[in-house]
């Protein structure tokens, strides 16, 4: 049956959704990649029960969001917990993180499925009358909150930092300070300030070539402590360029969601790995295109996920922080929860038009495993809005 979905301009427009998911062939599903390690940023999902408001407590549907980790775990993605597109900083609080750190941690052992969490300082509410003890301090407890947990440390970048560091050498201070009493490897995360404006001039300047200096100088003097890097600045001629320079033995990690599939795909003088918000919704088909780059067909993996790159600009458009909005209510789509509803209320921060688009361009691509329930959600959707579908 024809959807009727809104245009920005306030127009209607006919739409046909599919009828079948597209098949997909599911070869070695699970099992572990070769060429690549790739982790999935993914989303929580709220407690739509809950009577909270956006600025009170916490209300998280355990079943759910931990449902979604095996998931990822099916296909063999890594989980990237706790990050952005789990709404740190932006609805979910430290003690909730916490608990969803250990959570996941303990049930990634069980599935024997790989796990990395966000280490930040976001208990720091007042940012702006915080010092560098403060934060090393804020750092330190949520690095053993991680480490005890049995999970990889991702190291975000901290919107207190940011506010409290005077110039370079602050930071080269304190994640010295953190690399030398990390217990294993960690990932280093270049938040870029599209995704959060609080960090913008992050490594101590707003010139990027100036702060990438100062960022590969704090790798440089402990590589032994840093597995990779994730990069995500949307620029992938910066990304390309920073690779380069990475010590040897030092991954790089693409969080570009404009430009992913030419970074994993990489050059002849290197490649990208990735831990990508954006496959929290391409869950399925990003293994796949990955197992068949294992098999060193670039050619193949870029057909597959080239035609991805369009959706994923469309959800990071700029204000970029709210991609997340979009993120959810695909997993609602396509019957990873049972409800449109986000922690802190952040289901409301995109338009009617643009969650439509999202619906049309992944019903293109076939990521519904049932379309026809996706449809009559969607429809739903748009009836709550006063839109006769």
């Amino acid at each position: 049956m024809t959807l009727h979905l809104p245009s920005a301009d306030g127009t209607l427009r006919a739409y046909e959704p599919r009828t079948a998911p597209p098949p997909v062939s599911g070869n070695g599903a699970g099992s572990a990649f070769t060429s690549r390690t790739v982790f999935s940023a993914a989303h929580v999902v709220a407690d739509p029960y809950a009577d909270t408001s956006p600025d009170g407590p916490v209300a998280v549907d355990w079943d759910a969001t931990l449902a979604f980790r095996h998931h990822l775990w099916s296909h063999g993605l890594g989980v990237a917990e706790a990050m952005d597109t789990a709404q740190r900083g932006m609805g979910l609080d430290w003690p909730t993180a916490a608990e969803l750190i250990h959570r996941s941690a303990a049930e990634a052992k069980a599935a024997g499925g790989r796990i990395a969490c966000g280490v930040g300082t976001d208990q720091l509410t007042a940012t702006a009358t915080a010092t560098l003890a403060d934060v090393r301090s804020a750092y330190e407890e949520q690095l053993a909150v991680v480490e005890e947990s049995g999970a990889q440390a991702i190291l975000m970048a901290s919107r207190a930092l940011a506010a409290t560091a005077k110039g370079p050498d602050d930071y080269l201070e304190v994640y010295g300070h953190l690399l030398r009493q990390a217990a294993e490897p960690v990932i280093l995360h270049w938040l870029g300030p599209m995704f959060d404006p609080a960090l913008e001039g992050y490594w101590g300047s707003s010139d990027l070539d100036t702060a990438t200096d100062t960022f590969l100088e704090v790798i440089a003097a402990h590589p032994d402590k840093v597995d990779g890097i994730k990069v995500s600045l949307l620029d992938a001629r910066r990304e390309v360029d920073l690779r380069r320079r990475l010590p040897r033995g030092v991954r790089c990690y693409t969080g570009d969601d404009f430009n992913y599939p030419e970074l994993i795909a990489g050059d002849d003088q290197g490649f990208s790995h990735a831990l990508l918000g954006i496959f929290d919704p391409l869950g399925p088909l990003a293994a796949e295109a990955v197992r068949v780059l294992d098999t060193g067909d670039t050619d193949g993996f870029r057909a597959l996920l080239d035609p991805t790159v369009e959706l994923s600009r469309h959800l990071f458009q700029a204000p970029t922080r709210y991609y997340k909005t979009g993120v959810v209510l695909l997993a609602w789509l396509a019957g990873h929860q049972s409800h449109f509803t986000m922690v802190g209320g952040l289901q409301s921060a995109r338009s009617l038009p643009h969650l439509a688009r999202a619906y049309e361009l992944a019903d293109g691509l076939g990521l519904f495993p049932d379309p026809k329930l996706a449809e009559e959600r969607m429809r739903n959707l748009l009836a709550l809005y006063g839109v006769n579908a």
